[in-house]
């Protein structure tokens, strides 16, 4: 199993490349650069050059904010830095997010998207063939691309993959179909979710000349925490982090599937009239322990195998934060990587 680390969003750019260096030494894979603060293709040269091993993914850089050429030339780069350690993750993001922060279009998301992949794809082949791209589709016209502006092609396997970020099926099914891989959201992360739709659909969509569906990284939310106090706190965290996230629409489906159909709107609710204080509360124990990996560091590696073994070609974690913990957290990474 691929042992992905995840990373704070809110990390000062200057600690970026000790953060990637240590996660190599802990024997990660891959580091995936999400897209909340910082621009993750920024984020992802500072940590492909601190590392000579390390795979750096964005999980995921958000589509609809830049051309396709413009994520075509910054993935490129960054495989020529690297010697082809980078892989391109990409996702839709909420409309609001995309209209109201970014002022840009989010019209027919799964489709545009599907197109997006299409034209990086395409910026690709030119790169790589030094020829100029003719691209024409419903959402995106690309048709000139001068020698001067061409980068120098890349050697062979060096290409970046193309990864999803998806949540619903319709984007899953893109996703099956258009891509390299799937990453999942912390919603979307439950084995019964996993099998009961996420799997399905991607055997369902996957290409007719395929024998292999695309591999999945789940991105679970955890507690991981050999003090108990300390545990009690970041349970606290995580419940915040989980009521705001299931607050949003596009977020309920496991919640509907594990019986807590109601809890999304009572959510929206009361953040719609102000009523934050405590909205944690709303969270029920059972729910959380049901969807958030809760143990200690020598106890993740069988928790994961647990939950997860069998379903899934990878999983995103966070390293300790003191590295006392790291001969234990080295023992579970171990059993992780090793399972079949």
């Amino acid at each position: 199993m691929e042992l992905v680390a995840g990373m704070n969003p809110h990390m000062p750019m200057k600690d970026v490349a000790d953060y990637a260096k240590r996660v190599e030494s802990l024997g990660f894979d891959t580091l995936h650069v999400p897209e909340m603060i910082h621009d993750p293709f920024v984020v992802s040269g500072l940590a492909l050059s601190a590392t000579t091993h390390l795979r750096v993914r964005t999980g995921v850089a958000l589509a609809f904010v830049r051309s396709p050429m413009a994520t075509a030339l910054s993935a490129w780069g960054l495989a020529d830095l690297s010697a082809g350690r980078f892989d391109l993750g990409l996702g839709s993001q909420v409309r609001q997010n995309i209209v109201e922060r970014y002022g840009m279009l989010f019209d027919e998301p799964v489709a545009r998207l599907g197109e997006y992949v299409s034209a990086v794809r395409n910026c690709f082949v030119s790169f790589a063939n030094q020829d100029t791209i003719s691209f024409e589709g419903t959402y995106y016209r690309l048709t000139r691309l001068q020698k001067e502006f061409l980068p120098e092609p890349l050697n062979e396997g060096m290409e970046p993959a193309i990864w999803i970020g998806a949540v619903g099926e319709k984007m899953t099914a893109l996703a099956g179909s258009k891509s390299d891989g799937l990453i999942t959201h912390p919603t979307n992360s439950h084995p019964l979710y996993l099998e009961s739709h996420l799997l399905p659909n991607l055997e369902l969509s996957k290409p007719h000349n395929s024998d292999t569906r695309v591999p999945i990284v789940i991105s679970p939310l955890s507690a991981v925490e050999n003090d108990d106090e300390k545990r009690k706190e970041m349970v606290l965290l995580k419940k915040k982090r989980l009521a705001f996230l299931y607050s949003t629409p596009a977020y309920e489906p496991t919640l509907k599937l594990l019986g807590y159909g109601d809890l999304g709107k009572t959510l929206r609710d009361l953040l719609s009239s102000g009523r934050t204080v405590g909205l944690h509360e709303r969270i029920p124990d059972e729910l959380f322990r049901q969807v958030v990996i809760e143990s200690t560091w020598g106890e993740l590696g069988e928790t994961v195998l647990e939950w997860f073994g069998g379903l899934v070609e990878g999983i995103t974690l966070r390293p300790p934060d003191q590295s006392q913990f790291d001969q234990q957290f080295l023992a579970s990474a171990s059993l992780i990587k090793e399972s079949a």
